[in-house]
């Protein structure tokens, strides 16, 4: 968009003025997009160049590049056309090249295209950068592995955001980090050498996501200034405005400059912070631009911390104080229950399928049929790969992707690389819970999920299910909210919000015998010793923290720290209070199909025949009643119900969204959570979710304070 453009522009320029008393007409300024598309950005700086100035420029020190032919061809004539407009005269321009801006980085000989774009390309790998501007593409990875579009490996630039931005993390999961917006920056970053500016509009999840911790280090590091303009707009977040992404997309935006002198001190950058109103439309946001140039934008100073997060400002210092419910130093401790430190001695993700529509379902026997049809293609493409000619090939090259016959994920090649064969297994097929008070059928197995984490080990058999019980909150970075809900049998890693951290009260060998506790001794005796209470157990813990996560002075106080860090628990004027209402609603949570219904009212439509079946259920929008098929609407819902949060969307929500027919669209294969042996089953878990949902809120109500100083 041209607001963002603009003020990219005119920011560059009063930096240029104000840091290096130069600007864009400069000589020896030289400047490049480096992702041009269709040539906007450098449009729009020939147009900031003074005239006397800009044949010198368009000649010499005017780059970009281009990896794709058709906005290649676009952006030449848009320059050109710009240059000619400026002089009534035509020149070719001959600083933009046909390559991909990452391949240049590579230590090897030059061979593009055609001899006149490698002298190009040569000319413009030995030229010195001042100014880098663009919008770098942006996506994390295939959202599907049968589409074998991997974003493609660059041997320098992954090797640099290893060596730097994922060395220093302390993230587990550093996917994100290999996002081609991350390797432009680290690519600019190293670019522009000793000084210069970089201004792009990318990903904004780079601010205050937790896997880019050591990435922030690196650009607090690298460079004098940084001025990040958060324009906001992550639809994962729950936008209070649905037209607020400037670009219409459902990652959040940010316009990012980054200066970088060589009279730095030996401090950290400066860095300045403005986000723009949640409540601004895209057109709002852009009518900010407009109006606003850097200078003037009430910008505020970040203080980062010794983690390198920048968005400290809600943070809350006392909760670093409390007892971490659990760590990684405490899990990889050898000495079982006897380590110190935290709560629980080990913990897990929800299981991550990697291929839902295949292995959840709600009918038994459509998952068998779903999962004797993959296992039959995969077992025929290992027959396939045993006899190929060369055991090295390229398995993405080989694997047929057929979606209505298979799902492929990369474990699952691998798997397939070292010939390991499959076969259907009955004993495989558990019950789980899928999303909140959904429960699912799940073909649990470590070669057909793609990670199963520790759960071989917390239900390892249906037995296992009567006595054992997990806490699942939010993990480290949840975009969505905080939420808990307890579960007694296996869990989805998407439960209800992301990265579902499950907090076992059991862990067994993973053929179910050897049942330890997993609440510490230590933890049990700092409980203990807190108190003055020996008969403080290990149960009593368990619901305690059950019930103190769900305190809303808590969740609201430490709302910050509960984005970047898993729980820690602090001690409670009232210990007895809170595992008396922990017990309460885990009773409530887990045993929700047994509550008592709630009544509403069954409004029938006339001259319709009888039916309970479901298709897709619809909220009023006054949310009173639910249109619950063409004969049935159910009337009387309390407004209270929706108070009941689970993640973004209430507990009666989840369940309206996750009891409908749903066909996959890429195997074809259908879920449906109509019980032909129990035809009303979803009537009547609708009335008793409202029911836990109101009792839920009532027990939360009369929740003790939770204490000013809780440590």
């Amino acid at each position: 968009p041209q607001p963002i453009v603009d003020f990219m522009v005119k920011s560059i320029q009063h930096i240029l003025k104000t840091e290096f008393r130069r600007s864009l007409s400069h000589s020896g300024v030289h400047i490049i997009d480096p992702f041009v598309g269709t040539g906007n950005f450098i449009v729009r700086i020939m147009r900031e160049i003074r005239k006397t100035e800009l044949e010198r420029k368009y000649k010499q020190e005017l780059h970009c590049n281009e990896v794709m032919l058709l906005p290649y061809y676009i952006a030449a004539m848009n320059i050109e056309r710009e240059f000619y407009e400026a002089t009534r005269r035509y020149q070719p321009f001959e600083g933009l090249c046909f390559v991909d801006t990452f391949e240049l980085a590579e230590d090897r000989q030059l061979a593009l295209f055609t001899e006149e774009n490698t002298r190009r390309a040569k000319r413009q790998k030995e030229t010195d950068i001042f100014v880098i501007v663009g919008n770098p593409p942006y996506n994390a990875g295939q959202v599907n592995e049968n589409d074998n579009n991997k974003n493609r490996q660059y041997g320098t630039i992954d090797q640099r955001v290893r060596n730097t931005y994922s060395k220093d993390s302390n993230a587990t999961n550093k996917s994100s980090l290999f996002d081609p917006y991350v390797k432009a920056i680290r690519w600019a970053s190293d670019r522009i050498g000793e000084e210069g500016i970089i201004a792009f509009v990318t990903n904004n999840s780079f601010i205050d996501s937790f896997s880019f911790d050591g990435m922030r280090k690196h650009l607090a590091n690298d460079f004098d200034a940084i001025y990040i303009l958060d324009l906001g707009g992550n639809a994962r977040t729950g936008l209070k405005v649905s037209d607020s992404n400037v670009f219409g997309i459902r990652v959040g935006v940010s316009i990012s400059l980054f200066v970088k002198t060589k009279r730095k001190p030996s401090q950290q950058a400066c860095i300045f912070y403005y986000r723009t109103d949640d409540l601004w439309n895209r057109e709002e946001k852009f009518e900010f631009l407009y109006e606003q140039r850097i200078n003037a934008v009430q910008w505020e100073l970040i203080q980062p911390d010794n983690r390198h997060a920048w968005m400290t400002k809600e943070l809350q210092s006392d909760f670093d104080t409390f007892t971490p419910i659990g760590d990684k130093t405490t899990k990889a401790a050898d000495n079982g229950n006897g380590a110190e430190g935290a709560i629980f001695k080990t913990y897990s993700n929800g299981v991550n399928t990697g291929r839902d529509a295949w292995v959840c379902n709600f009918q038994r026997n459509a998952l068998l049929e779903n999962m004797q049809r993959m296992i039959d293609t995969y077992n025929a493409e290992l027959d396939r790969w045993k006899r190929l000619s060369d055991p090295k090939g390229n398995v993405d090259d080989f694997v047929v992707s057929e979606g209505r016959k298979i799902k492929w994920t990369d474990r699952l090649k691998q798997e397939l690389e070292k010939e390991k064969d499959v076969a259907l297994s009955l004993e495989k097929v558990r019950s789980s819970l899928y999303r909140p008070f959904t429960k699912s059928y799940l073909y649990f197995d470590r070669l057909m999920n793609q990670r199963v984490y520790v759960f071989p080990s917390i239900f390892p058999t249906p037995e296992t299910e009567t006595e054992n019980r997990v806490i699942c909150v939010a993990g480290v970075g949840d975009r969505k909210g905080f939420g808990c809900l307890m579960a007694n049998t296996i869990s989805s890693i998407d439960l209800a919000f992301e990265k579902n951290q499950c907090f076992p009260f059991y862990t067994y060998d993973e053929n179910g015998k050897n049942r330890q506790e997993n609440i510490t001794d230590w933890a049990w005796k700092q409980f203990q010793s807190h108190y003055q209470d020996n008969a403080i157990g290990k149960w009593d813990i368990f619901y305690y923290i059950y019930g103190l996560l769900h305190h809303p002075d808590y969740r609201k106080r430490y709302q910050a720290n509960l984005k970047r860090d898993l729980p820690r628990i602090p001690y409670a004027p009232d210990f007895q209070a809170f595992a008396k209402a922990g017990r309460q609603l885990a009773e409530l949570h887990l045993h929700y199909e047994d509550q008592q219904e709630y009544p509403l009212d069954l409004i029938e439509t006339p001259d319709t025949p009888l039916s309970w079946r479901v298709e897709k259920m619809r909220l009023s929008k006054d949310k009173t009643q639910i249109q619950y098929n063409d004969l049935l609407t159910l009337a009387g819902i309390p407004p209270a119900v929706f108070d009941y949060r689970l993640g973004n969307r209430s507990a009666l929500e989840w369940v309206l969204d996750q009891y409908r027919v749903k066909e996959d669209k890429r195997s074809g294969i259908i879920n449906d959570p109509n019980r032909q042996n129990d035809k009303e089953y979803i009537v009547r878990l609708i009335q008793k979710v409202i029911t836990v949902s109101l009792e839920t809120l009532k027990i939360i109500e009369a929740f003790p304070d939770l204490g000013t100083h809780a440590h």
